[in-house]
């Protein structure tokens, strides 16, 4: 068991991450979200296409795909918590931005922009001052803007500069950078087309209409 344990916390976490919810939400109130606004299925397209009560669910949902990612993590490789946690939550935000069971249902690989179940691995491994910060900022950042990707990459960014620094510091383990790297690269990568559209003045911000 403990040889496969490694292999194990990859594929369900990476399952999980699969788990389209906001597919499922948007469907059950008879719209499919890969064919409205941005097309991705995340919180901020649910938001546009079904409202906000119903975008927050998704939300909700999503992050909690992270936080259980870790904790399952946690319970399969109980000897090497730390590790394993790293490693499901790498592999349920890659599930979530290419996600097996959106791209079978769309014929296409799918998937979202890794943000809310980065965010739920987050809350299980960072510490809660940087939590607060990233929390504060995308908080500004949105009441300010109202441009979500904008204060999604700004916190994410931020607290990452703040995670690698206390590692050069030597006040948390090294293993935690690599992790904060790897999961905002997933995420900025998955907003690339958000950036540029940011760049030449034709994002949406929050709450426009899909």
């Amino acid at each position: 068991m403990d040889r496969f344990a490694p292999f194990l916390v990859v594929v369900i976490c990476y399952l999980l991450g699969s788990v389209p919810s906001g597919y499922v939400i948007c469907r059950l109130h008879g719209v499919n979200i890969f064919k409205i606004g941005s097309g991705n299925m995340g919180a901020t397209n649910a938001t546009r296409a079904i409202g906000l009560r119903w975008g927050g669910v998704v939300l909700l949902l999503d992050l909690g795909k992270g936080i259980l990612a870790v904790a399952a993590s946690r319970w399969l490789m109980p000897l090497d918590a730390l590790a394993a946690s790293i490693l499901g939550a790498v592999a349920v935000v890659i599930g979530h931005n290419w996600s097996l069971l959106a791209s079978l249902i769309t014929g296409t690989l799918r998937g979202g922009k890794g943000a809310a179940t980065a965010a739920g691995t987050w809350l299980m491994l960072i510490p809660p001052q940087i939590i607060l910060l990233m929390l504060a900022l995308w908080g500004l950042l949105i009441l300010g803007t109202r441009y979500m990707s904008l204060a999604v990459l700004i916190a994410f960014g931020v607290g990452t500069l703040w995670v690698v620094g206390l590692s050069i510091g030597r006040m948390i383990d090294p293993i935690y950078s690599t992790y904060a790297v790897l999961v905002s690269a997933l995420v900025y990568y998955r907003h690339k087309e958000n950036i540029v559209a940011l760049l030449h003045g034709r994002e949406r911000r929050f709450m426009d209409s899909a």
